[in-house]
């Protein structure tokens, strides 16, 4: 039996927009893309469909509304990663922690990884624009920390980065693919340690 998340009662324009994002993240995650219908959306949220439609004018301006909140705050946690410290060491950590904790998100986020990582839709060119656009900003805020702090090139910078973030991204994903079959910690410690034994023979440019 679906539960609705919230009330067709009258709510201010921003709230009923997150409430209807809320209960569309969970239609999407359980169905996928392609099964998932807008009356589903509107019952999970406890709405009419004229209510949702006020707000999202179709179900692909719905997923991609979702796909910009999850890949913006996936963006956020690689950058703060980054700017938390000096100690490029403490960096790695951070960075393969950021993805770990996106994958391993609790409450109303559980789950949305998959749709940046695993949507069904890729083949969708604003989806895919959207998600290689979260991927790059990623890469970039890594690349550019790799750069500055080397003086290596960008491009080569942005390669290393390339291989730190989907490290980070595909052994997060596989870790909890596997129901955490490493303990958290212990999982990013070791991938922390493989990085780091890699990245560390570039030695930082003098000041």
């Amino acid at each position: 039996m679906t539960t609705a998340v919230g009330g067709g009662g009258r709510m201010p324009g921003p709230a009923r927009r997150e409430q209807l994002l809320a209960a569309a993240r969970h239609v999407f995650i359980e169905h996928g893309y392609h099964a998932a219908a807008m009356d589903d959306i509107a019952a999970r949220a406890g709405v009419s469909k004229p209510v949702l439609y006020q707000h999202f004018p179709g179900k692909l301006e719905l997923y991609l509304a979702l796909l910009d909140t999850h890949t913006d705050e996936l963006v956020r946690r690689v950058r703060a990663a980054i700017a938390a410290t000096d100690d490029n060491q403490a960096r790695v950590h951070n960075a393969i922690s950021a993805y770990f904790d996106f994958v391993d998100a609790d409450g109303g986020d559980r789950g949305a990884y998959r749709l940046v990582f695993e949507s069904d839709l890729r083949n969708d060119p604003a989806v895919d624009e959207r998600v290689e656009r979260g991927s790059r900003a990623c890469m970039r805020a890594v690349a550019d920390t790799i750069a500055s702090d080397t003086g290596l090139p960008q491009a080569q910078a942005e390669l290393l980065s390339v291989a730190l973030t989907g490290l980070s991204e595909v052994a997060a994903r596989y870790w909890l693919d596997t129901e955490r079959a490493v303990p958290k910690a212990e999982a990013i410690r070791l991938l922390e340690t493989l990085a780091w034994r890699g990245i560390s023979g570039f030695p930082r440019q003098a000041d």
